[in-house]
């Protein structure tokens, strides 16, 4: 099962703010860590259902972990969040 980067951010008087670096325009948030990391693997889910509706593209693969540090944006943007792996169970199609 695919993965994808997410970086959670908190302020103080804050929910817990969820992005996605290579699924730009896609974020949720929760209440507690837990709730923001389910909520991410939702919207997700969501996101790609009519994301090619949307934008007329593929939606995004993943990147590794390891590809991602070398950008010198997601090292930015990274910077004082919690990063995690966020499961992507995207929803097979019906067979005909």
């Amino acid at each position: 099962m695919p993965h994808y980067i997410a970086l959670i951010h908190k302020d103080a008087d804050s929910c817990y703010g969820v992005s996605f670096p290579d699924v730009p325009g896609v974020f949720t948030a929760g209440d507690t860590i837990d709730e923001a990391v389910k909520n991410a693997a939702e919207v997700l889910e969501f996101a790609a259902e009519d994301w090619s509706d949307n934008t007329g593209r593929v939606f995004p693969h993943p990147h590794t972990i390891d590809e991602l540090r070398n950008d010198p944006e997601f090292q930015e943007d990274s910077a004082g969040a919690v990063i995690a792996a966020v499961p992507f169970r995207a929803k097979a199609e019906a067979a005909e």
